[in-house]
């Protein structure tokens, strides 16, 4: 069926229902395995996120970029000549104005398209997409507030069209081989989690580190206390998690400190009289929220993005039977790791653990990571087949932005989470990054695990 002929079908008769969304099934598209079939796509924003990604889809295999839309005619200019540069036909620019992308969006030659644009832009962007039988993949956060967040999962579960933020490092390597052991029963059931987005961000993303002018990130510190940017923070810990598998988010308390880091820095690298040493900004330096499950498991997420500290991410998964440390590198395993209560390298357990996903070696933006997402992502679209990270979990990813927001403003009082699945995720089975290869311990140890059901976190049987 072509293209064209899909959107037109799918538009006058509702092709895809929610219950073949929510059932993870995309029968009616499905090519055949392995095919070659060339992946058409658009790319909406081409600042430096945008044409980060397009010069990493240049090496992913059997794509055509058609279109490009940008308002910034030089930033268009820079993207079209990264894919001229690699041999490919000159895309079609859109430049006219806020509104431009919906002229992309009537092409009639688009699988689906990638949205890098700033934050506000996201959600309506992906709207019209979809309403236009266009899938989606949508930096993050996907969505700004719990309206937004409703608009997705219902445009999606209305079209059918799948809408996947890119969160991409749900699709680091240490954190999928981490998944692997927690499917295996290594850490036993998993209790807690701890996670954060710790990123000093301040003189080079919400504000130009020359100048101190704003860059439009500035207007939400200026205007909102929340976590700002929590997908990073979740999204490995949601799938070891099972979130929406099984176990669902039910409530978050938050709490920040008082906004003194943004001045500070406009001080010691500005002086004093500079206007965004004086200004008041809404955002706390620190926001710490708590998370408890359906199941009665919790998730502690920190926002620290404004503060001098080199990056980190400080992942931390508890179980019962064990726990890893992505700060420490190092895992303690109650039935495995030698002496008591010692830490052990995580490298050998990373090596046994390894995902088939990073069997290869890959180039392109965060280690690679970029590239194997989008691969993965263009790899649905080929073969007809739901996306690693589906549009549910896109919406709880990002809506911890409000619900924060909403739990501080309350002076921490908890906060419910909606049920973005109406009621599926008590029967939904885990289905991102399954892996169900027989593993052997490190040191040639051998598995002491047989239980391993579908990706369910299940206990270390002795």
């Amino acid at each position: 069926m072509s293209h064209i002929d899909r959107r037109t079908f799918m538009q006058t008769n509702g092709l895809l229902t929610a219950g073949l969304l929510a059932s993870h099934i995309s029968p009616l598209f499905a090519a055949p395995a392995g095919t070659t079939k060339t992946v058409r796509l658009g790319v909406i924003g081409v600042g430096g996120r945008g044409r980060l990604l397009l010069s990493t889809l240049m090496g992913v295999e059997n794509i055509d970029v058609k279109a490009l839309c940008d308002i910034d005619k030089n930033a268009l200019a820079a993207a079209s000549a990264i894919v001229t540069t690699a041999g490919r036909q000159k895309p079609d620019d859109y430049s006219d104005g806020d509104n431009a992308y919906q002229k992309l969006l009537e092409r009639d030659d688009l699988d689906a398209v990638i949205i890098a644009t700033p934050w506000k832009w996201h959600t309506p962007m992906a709207v019209a997409a979809m309403n236009a039988g266009i899938t989606v993949g949508v930096e993050v956060p996907a969505a700004l507030s719990i309206e937004e967040c409703w608009l997705l999962v219902n445009t999606s579960e209305k079209t059918g069209i799948p809408c996947m933020m890119l969160e991409n490092w749900s699709f680091r390597q240490d954190n999928l081989a981490v998944l692997n052991m927690i499917r295996q029963g290594l850490l036993g059931t998993i209790v807690h989690c701890h996670c954060a987005h710790s990123h000093d961000c301040i003189d080079h993303w919400f504000f130009d580190r020359n100048t101190g002018k704003d860059l439009w990130p500035a207007e939400y510190l200026l205007k909102y206390n929340r976590d700002q940017y929590p997908t990073h923070s979740v999204g490995p810990v949601y799938s070891w998690m099972d979130i929406g598998c099984g176990d669902y988010l039910d409530t978050i308390t938050s709490t920040a400190t008082g906004s003194f880091g943004i001045n500070d820095m406009f001080v010691s690298r500005f002086g004093p009289d500079h206007p965004g040493a004086k200004r008041q900004y809404a955002q706390g330096d620190i926001v710490t929220s708590v998370i408890k499950t359906k199941k009665g498991k919790t998730i502690v997420v920190n926002y620290d993005m404004q503060l001098p500290r080199p990056y980190d991410n400080r992942w931390m998964v508890q179980g019962t039977r064990g726990i890893y440390s992505e700060s420490r590198n190092a895992v303690y395993l109650s039935n495995v790791s030698p002496g008591y209560h010692e830490w052990e390298p995580f490298a050998p357990y990373q090596k046994a653990y390894d995902h088939p996903w990073w069997q290869q070696k890959y180039s392109g933006g965060h280690g690679g990571t970029d590239f194997l997402e989008l691969k993965l992502f263009v790899e649905s679209i080929r073969n007809g087949t739901p996306p690693p990270l589906d549009v549910y979990d896109s919406v709880l990813m990002s809506c911890l932005v409000p619900l924060s927001g909403q739990s501080i403003a309350a002076d921490g009082a908890p906060v419910k989470f909606p049920d973005f699945t109406r009621g599926k995720w008590l029967t939904r089975k885990p289905s991102f990054a399954l892996d169900n290869r027989i593993f052997t311990l490190p040191g040639a140890k051998p598995l002491i695990n047989q239980n391993k059901v579908n990706g369910s976190n299940r206990a270390l049987s002795k």
